[in-house]
């Protein structure tokens, strides 16, 4: 019963909106697991440095913001409505705003926050316009 639950859900969107949630999901997913929780980059302590002072405190807000983002990214697999993905955009923004302020030099880094959080938010753009025309279609079939 569950698998054909899960079948259904999935099978009632496009490739493009399947593409951009995986792809989107596997980015938050992985950027919470590998570099805030499991390998703690002190890249990620030393950015939230310089708004939580205290060593021991940043590398437990970094493990924590580590949870979030992979949350984060299991709920972008499922969400059905465009908020989550607009959130996603207004997220990626400030986080690339915050970089700016305190580390610019991570931007002449190769695969640079610049470079990635354009293409997530163009991720994001393309399941959003997905996502309107798939809702426009289901509210077309129900009248």
């Amino acid at each position: 019963m569950k698998k054909e639950v899960f079948m259904k859900f999935f099978s009632e969107e496009s490739p493009v909106l399947l593409l951009c949630r995986a792809a989107l999901s596997f980015s938050w997913i992985y950027q919470g697991a590998v570099p805030k929780i499991v390998c703690q980059s002190t890249g990620e302590i030393d950015l939230l440095g310089h708004v939580i002072p205290v060593y021991q405190w940043a590398c437990m807000a970094v493990t924590w913001m580590g949870v979030v983002e992979i949350l984060f990214g299991i709920y972008l697999l499922v969400a059905r409505k465009s908020w989550a993905f607009w959130l996603n955009v207004l997220t990626l923004f400030s986080l690339l705003i915050y970089v700016a302020l305190f580390e610019p030099e991570l931007f002449t880094l190769p695969f640079n926050p610049l470079t990635l959080n354009i293409a997530l938010v163009a991720l994001s753009l393309i399941a959003i316009k997905e996502l309107n025309k798939n809702g426009n279609a289901h509210d077309a079939a129900s009248h």
